[in-house]
């Protein structure tokens, strides 16, 4: 399936180990959306931005299996390899899944593909945008 939105906190081509590594991204949509996969048992997270789909996918399988990362394309369908800014405008492509574990049960969206739309880019804070020294502004 295809859900169009603004990415948050995006992770494609690099995944986010903060807890178990993952490639993801918070996909923020509109409402009839956020209605929709709520009424087909998924959770949908608030944020200050809108209602959202946190859709991920994790690294490590069953069975030692490793994840490739999801395909990463421009709007005219060309391979990118970049990191995608809070605000960029996208569409993602993930697969609906059932899940039972620990005795819990649940719906949850496996992170496929993105398609970048309309890029912010991300701006990292390593101090690539400093003038060297005799640069003029």
């Amino acid at each position: 399936m295809i859900v169009d939105g603004i990415a948050y906190w995006a992770s494609i081509k690099t995944p986010n180990t903060t807890f178990e590594p993952m490639y993801t991204i918070n996909l923020v949509v509109d409402q009839a959306t956020a209605d929709d996969f709520a009424g087909r048992g998924h959770t949908v997270k608030q944020m200050d931005e809108g209602p959202c789909l946190v859709i991920k996918r994790k690294v490590e399988g069953p069975n030692g299996i490793v994840r490739n990362s999801p395909r990463l394309i421009d709007a005219n369908k060309q391979d990118i390899n970049l990191a995608v800014g809070n605000g960029s405008k996208v569409r993602v492509q993930c697969n609906e899944y059932e899940w039972d574990w620990k005795g819990k049960t649940g719906k949850s969206l496996d992170l496929q593909a993105v398609q970048v739309l309309d890029l912010v880019e991300y701006k990292s804070g390593d101090g690539d945008e400093f003038f060297d020294e005799g640069e003029e502004f």
